[in-house]
């Protein structure tokens, strides 16, 4: 078995909706990055990366590629864990952590884990995730960014 960490943060701006855990959900600001910044599927890419003990996503889809501008998430989900399971790795569990000061998350959250379930081929209960506020305080509470963090659980596929 092996425990991999991943973790992100995007700035917010103006003009919603958001997008997190391929899901868009509406509100009046969206995350910024070189791809769809989809924090929460940047922090579970990468924490599976970093179980398999692959290079991170940072490697794997540069910012500097023109090809991953505006990428979807899902799709860099996707091809990451196709890596891992090349690997000889198949996902136990994801722990997810979204910190948010709004939109408030739990009743997106369902929906999240059915998304990341389906992009993985897992079933919802080997995901979970759990939103929290920054209480007001730092950027995260003053509403200037959004972050995600992702404990994943591999262990080696038996062979059959």
């Amino acid at each position: 078995m092996r425990i991999g960490l991943g973790e992100d943060t995007h700035r917010l701006t103006g003009d919603g909706p958001l997008r997190l855990g391929g899901v868009d959900i509406p509100h009046d600001r969206q995350t910024v990055g070189h791809s769809d910044a989809d924090v929460l599927l940047h922090a579970v890419t990468d924490a599976l990366l970093g179980a398999a003990g692959l290079p991170d996503i940072g490697q794997m889809f540069p910012n500097t590629s023109e090809e991953n501008r505006g990428r979807d998430s899902a799709e860099m989900l996707r091809l990451a864990y196709e890596q891992v399971t090349k690997t000889g790795y198949h996902v136990v569990n994801l722990d997810c952590v979204v910190a948010a000061e709004q939109p408030k998350l739990a009743p997106h959250k369902e929906k999240i884990k059915q998304r990341i379930a389906e992009i993985l081929s897992l079933t919802t209960d080997q995901v979970n995730v759990k939103a929290k506020t920054g209480e007001g305080v730092g950027p995260v509470g003053e509403q200037l960014t959004i972050e995600a963090r992702c404990v994943a659980l591999l262990e080696t596929q038996t062979q059959t």
